[in-house]
Order: C-alpha cells, then sequence, then structure tokens
C-alpha cells in the first residue's frame, strides 16, 4: 500500500477549507490547515507536505508572499504549489506561475 501523501491548505475562508479538506481526505491524503500566510510558513519551516494549495488573498501574508518566500529560502522549496485564488487576471495567473506555481485555479464565483 502506498504512503499517504499530505498536503498543505492554506486558505482563510473557513467553510472553504473544510469542505476542501473534507474531499481531500476522502481521497486519501492527510490536509494540513493554515488559515494565514504567517501560519502556512510556520508550517513549513517544521514540516514538509508533498504538495501546497495555496489562497492568494489571505490574512498578514499573501500567497504570493509565500511564494517570493519560498523561492528565497532553499529549505522551505521542497513541495510543489497549486494556486487556488479569486483573482482570475491574466496578470495574476502569469504572476503566480512566474513565482514557481505548477497549476493555478480559479474558485468558481457563483451568483445567487
Amino acid at each position: 500500500m502506498s504512503e499517504q501523501k499530505n498536503i498543505l491548505l492554506v486558505e482563510d475562508e473557513l467553510l472553504l477549507s473544510n469542505i476542501l479538506k473534507s474531499r481531500l481526505e476522502k481521497e486519501g491524503f492527510k490536509v494540513f490547515q493554515a488559515r494565514d500566510g504567517e501560519m502556512a510558513l510556520k508550517f513549513l519551516r517544521e514540516t514538509k507536505p508533498d504538495i501546497i494549495l495555496l489562497d492568494i488573498i489571505l490574512p498578514k501574508i499573501s500567497g504570493f508572499e509565500i511564494l517570493e518566500e519560498l523561492q528565497k529560502n532553499p529549505e522551505l522549496q521542497s513541495a510543489p504549489v497549486a494556486i487556488i485564488s479569486n483573482l482570475g487576471q491574466e496578470s495574476d495567473i502569469q504572476k503566480g506561475r512566474s513565482l514557481g506555481a505548477i497549476n493555478y485555479f480559479v474558485k468558481a464565483q457563483v451568483t445567487i
């Protein structure tokens, strides 16, 4: 049997974070949650996840700033990063990719 993969989910929207965590755990992943950029960097200094799912608009330290820190600090560069964000402009997507993100997913906007 394969080893369980660890995901760091960096998302400040509690409901969305819990939904994603639940779905990922059902798929067999172990999910760690960080609600802001400071928590994410603290976690990354102590633990090495297999992948990081990163929002851009976060309290304290933005997702872009986290990506910049990952590039500057080799000991934090172990995991691929996929962005999940409300920022969907081409310039945001290009910035995320230029900072090392392997993929960029735009959160769906639902109007009722």
